[in-house]
């Protein structure tokens, strides 16, 4: 499978399905983010059988740790940069060998948020939560099931006991106003 471009949404998006064990999400993800975490794992350990073998190892740890990546905590990205490149470090300590030239590894982007970015989003947040707080209960409970907690429109129509066609247009009327709300 040919390497693909998707956005940070896209891969937080296959992220929350990998942690519900959805193998197609996951072989998208592998397809989509291989390529660099093989990187990192080469800067770090400096030999490519080594470096494939800890990335073959990365994934099984992605797959096993999805739910524990929180979308508002890190980019997704720099999430599986993290996992690849402490797995990497952690293989090198396990063998006994001296971390010389670890510190490259420190040349792999770092794409969390400053501070100013930080306090914005804060502000974002609490809006964002105002707003949830203006839709029905219901609804804004489907809207952070499905868009926070990643869970599927099938799981949140059995969970509100709804068809899930109905589920669908709760969470896009829900958006809508959601939407609004934060344009205002």
């Amino acid at each position: 499978m040919a390497p693909q471009q998707l956005t940070s949404q896209d891969i937080t998006n296959l992220i929350a399905r990998v942690s519900i064990k959805d193998r197609t999400a996951f072989d998208l993800l592998y397809g989509a983010t291989s390529a660099k975490l093989f990187g990192v794992c080469l800067r770090v350990l400096s030999d490519k059988s080594d470096a494939e073998e800890a990335l073959q190892e990365v994934f099984v740890k992605i797959w096993m740790k999805a739910d524990r990546f929180v979308a508002s905590e890190l980019s997704p990205i720099s999430w599986l940069v993290a996992v690849a490149r402490n797995h990497s470090i952690d293989r090198i300590r396990a063998r006994g060998e001296q971390l010389a030239g670890i510190d490259d590894a420190i040349d792999v982007a770092d794409h969390r948020p400053g501070p100013e970015a930080q306090a914005v989003t804060s502000g974002e947040r609490d809006r964002l939560g105002v707003c949830l707080g203006e839709l029905e209960a219901d609804r804004a409970g489907a809207v952070r099931g499905a868009y926070l907690n990643g869970e599927s429109y099938v799981e949140l129509a059995e969970r509100f006991s709804v068809p899930l066609n109905t589920m669908r247009t709760w969470l896009r009327r829900s958006l809508l106003k959601l939407k609004e709300c934060l344009e205002r």
